[in-house]
């Protein structure tokens, strides 16, 4: 009986190992039919590389040298070693064929250029560049290196390609501008491997870090003591308690929806998804810190990143490596000193010893199982190795034409979803309005719901740099960079229409005036000086609410003209003067005709000197008296006695009068300013206008035109809109020559009128008069501004037609 259980237990077992190795077969079947799944899925390019022209492709590309022959058998023994010391570990990418079905070793496809701009001259510029010209291609098969490796100049020609084509690219470049650079052949996350950033934050949000500074507080004993909190502490405590677990609350809420939004999805091939990406390591261009540079998005990563899960191999132009480290923990412990032969295996010796593989004692037991010949014929193979020298790259020098660099972009545009945010990058001069970059922050995970847009210019006429606008507020602010025609800084407003609350800031060192800041609601406008002769610091005008609106002719903007209630001036102090002479503050009461003045303080006095003025009414000019004691109240601090003489005081009213009429005129200037800023740059609708389509109408709308027809189009549209210019600059200046026709009438009506009018009828005359000067400072600024933005306004309209698609091919270079 025992003899009989113990055969049917053995039986049993030999039953239940059968059925672990069917189900073992069973899972690898499965699992290389996933792998041949997501192979053939992933190999549907978007670009037939089969199609391309390699007929006129230098002779390099089609076949190799010599010592390219003799650097691949070099390879060929190389990988041989590494597979039989090696055997668990993947296949090397060596030699994969180019463009022209042959094979070239990776480090000759590599080719070191250093190209005529600025901006490539830096890493960052580089990356940026590569990143936003080429399109990105993944790869036909997530979880092995490709089989073809294309030539640099291929590559940008046709602005596409994989992850070892965009890191040979940097690369090449990178090292032609000093950077000590590699490509790298290992592994990274799905994220990494296939450009996806949307649970990435976007790098123009992120914040450096701020270090905190420790407060000193300095004690003052003789400091007055503040009343006694008489609130319950008790009570707010409770309050605040409550108010802290209901906004923990809210705050737990939010982040699990956001959790559940932005969680990412389990990656069954985390570790074994292969990617490309640069190396570059420190010492050379005063590189501190050696780090990682992915070519998709041109951003730099550290070495100690987590979503670089491991590298099998690096190359230059001058090498190739093997790591021989363990990537467990990804490539946060890699030493990356590539002169270490316990960690890095090279290719081609770079000294006089001879190669040294790490397991380098159990090669010499096998070589003494060997015969006598196969030892002599692998020491002279390995003779080669040590004097054999990398040769010069295959590839054609890699140029970029001052078009190509500009244009960056494929196709002009760029869109990348990132956390909550969208990107998009234009090529310079592709939009009318000069706008190349725009980020919009979206309150969702699904870019549904903006809340913030900023927008980055360039090669504007009005010198504008960015736009921000908070879509909650409705607040648009811009900031500008020197040159604006009126110093412009900052902008920041909800509306455009006249009057409505905005703030300006300018640059004081390219203004006349020395104006700081500019605040305007509806009723009031703040200026604010720095560095003026005169010690004025800050300038308060109020409006009545009541508009009158003066229409424009020929410039069409409505202007609101408004009354004028006072004006307040603010006044550093002068030294060179007594301060109970040194004004401090006046204040021009135009409704009510009068005029006060405040003093600086005196030392030791605690009240300052003052004057009240009350200009004549038309009663006491008619009078022979001109001035009174009761036209004048004057306080002089620290006497009680009345020291200025009538006369004094009679001249000082005089230049008060004047200085009012000139503040008034300053006022007029500043509303100008701000009305002709409205209307200073065409917007983004004008961009959109189709200028070819009348003329277009008229020719019966060809679906396909000649070269002649094509450029008659052309040149009327842009003799038409030439006429228009200049249509519309005499249409201002015809205007402007008959408001100061205008003018002069009224000027010599006043004079020879003055002493026969009323007192209402000179205010009615003297308000006409400074309108009539407002309009026409508005049309000087609109008629200076025509001329110096038409022929701008030419030339793009000039280079837009250059790139219309519908008259591209005919006008080619004409």
């Amino acid at each position: 009986m025992e003899v009989l259980e113990e055969k049917e237990e053995e039986e049993q077992k030999e039953e239940e190992l059968k059925a672990l190795e069917i189900s073992s077969e069973l899972h690898d079947t499965k699992t290389k039919l996933s792998v041949e799944q997501i192979c053939f899925s992933s190999d549907v390019p978007d670009f037939d590389w089969n199609s391309i022209d390699t007929s006129q492709l230098p002779d390099s590309y089609k076949m190799n040298s010599p010592r390219e022959k003799k650097l691949l058998r070099i390879a060929d023994h190389y990988h041989q070693q590494y597979t039989h010391l090696c055997p668990e570990r993947k296949p090397l990418f060596l030699h994969p064929v180019n463009e022209c079905g042959v094979e070239k070793f990776v480090s000759t496809t590599v080719r070191p250029t250093l190209l005529p701009y600025t901006e490539l001259y830096h890493w960052d510029g580089c990356a940026s560049f590569v990143s936003d010209y080429l399109t990105m291609e993944p790869l036909k098969c997530p979880l092995t290196p490709p089989s073809s490796l294309y030539s640099p100049t291929t590559i940008l020609k046709y602005q596409r390609g994989n992850c070892f084509d965009f890191s040979v690219l940097l690369c090449s470049m990178l090292i032609g501008a000093g950077y000590d650079a590699y490509c790298v052949n290992g592994y990274a996350t799905h994220n990494i491997c296939s450009l996806d950033e949307s649970l990435e934050e976007c790098p123009l949000l992120r914040k450096p870090q701020e270090v905190p500074k420790e407060d000193v507080k300095k004690s003052n004993k003789y400091r007055v003591k503040s009343l006694p909190d008489m609130h319950s502490k008790f009570e707010l405590q409770q309050e605040a308690k409550k108010k802290a677990e209901t906004e923990a609350t809210e705050k737990k809420e939010r982040g699990e929806r956001d959790m559940e939004a932005e969680e990412p999805t389990c990656d069954h091939l985390c570790g074994l998804r292969v990617h490309a990406w640069v190396l570059v390591l420190s010492g050379k261009r005063e590189v501190p810190e050696t780090f990682f540079i992915d070519p998709f998005t041109g951003n730099s990563y550290s070495t100690m990143d987590e979503q670089f899960l491991g590298i099998e191999s690096v190359w230059n132009h001058k090498n190739y490596w093997v790591n021989m480290q363990d990537c467990r923990n990804g490539c946060k412990d890699l030493v990356f000193d590539l002169s270490d032969a316990v960690h890095w295996e090279i290719m081609l010796s770079e000294t006089d010893k001879p190669l040294q593989l790490l397991l380098g004692a159990e090669k010499k037991n096998e070589l003494f199982d060997r015969n006598v010949d196969d030892m002599e014929e692998e020491e002279e193979e390995e003779e080669e190795e040590i004097s054999f020298a990398m040769p010069p790259s295959w590839v054609a020098p890699i140029q970029i034409s001052p078009k190509e660099f500009e244009t960056r972009c494929s196709q002009g545009r760029k869109v990348i979803l990132y956390k909550k945010a969208k990107l998009e990058k234009w090529a310079p001069y592709f939009n009318g309005n000069g706008l190349v970059k725009r980020l919009t922050i979206y309150a969702d995970s699904n870019w549904t719901e903006a809340v913030e847009v900023k927008e980055w210019f360039k090669n504007r006429e009005d010198m504008l740099d960015m736009r921000e606008v908070n879509k909650q507020t409705q607040l648009t602010t811009e900031y500008f960079s020197p040159g604006h025609l009126f110093g412009l800084k900052v902008h920041a407003y909800k509306s455009m229409n006249p009057q409505t609350e905005r703030v300006m800031e300018f640059y004081t060192e390219t203004r006349v005036d020395g104006l700081q800041k500019l605040a305007e609601n509806a009723s009031e406008m703040k200026e604010y000086f720095m560095g003026r002769d005169d010690f004025k610091y800050f300038q308060h005008t109020e409006f009545r609410t009541k508009r009158k609106k003066v229409t424009l002719a020929g410039v069409g903007t409505d202007v609101n003209s408004r009354p004028i209630v006072q004006i307040k001036e603010c006044f550093h102090r002068n030294l060179q003067k007594p301060a109970d002479e040194d004004i401090a503050e006046r204040v021009f009461l135009i409704e009510e005709e009068m005029i006060q003045l405040t003093y600086h303080l005196k030392d030791k006095y605690i009240t300052a000197s003052k004057k009240d003025f009350f200009k004549p009414t038309e009663s006491y000019r008619k009078q022979s008296e001109i001035m009174t004691p009761e036209m004048c109240i004057t306080y002089q601090a620290g006497s009680s006695e009345q020291h200025t003489k009538l006369v004094h005081l009679y001249k000082l009213l005089q230049k008060l009068t004047e200085e009012e009429k000139q503040l008034k005129q300053q006022v007029w200037r500043s509303q100008a300013e701000m009305n002709a800023k409205k209307d200073e740059f065409p917007g983004q609708n004008e961009q959109d206008l189709d200028y070819l389509a009348p003329f277009l109408i008229q020719m019966g709308s060809p679906e396909k035109m000649t070269r002649r027809q094509a450029l008659r189009l052309r040149d009327n549209c842009l003799s038409d809109f030439k006429n228009r210019l200049v249509s519309k600059a005499n249409i201002i200046q015809a205007r402007f020559e008959k408001e100061v026709e205008e003018l002069q009438k009224k000027n010599q009506l006043f004079q020879e009128n003055q002493n026969q009018l009323s007192e209402k009828e000179e205010a009615d005359l003297l308000a006409d008069y400074s309108e009539t000067m407002f309009r026409i400072h508005i049309l000087a600024l609109r008629l200076d501004r025509e001329k110096q933005t038409a022929p701008q306004k030419y030339l793009a309209l000039e280079e837009k037609l250059r790139k219309d698609p519908r008259l591209a091919e005919h006008l080619g270079h004409a």
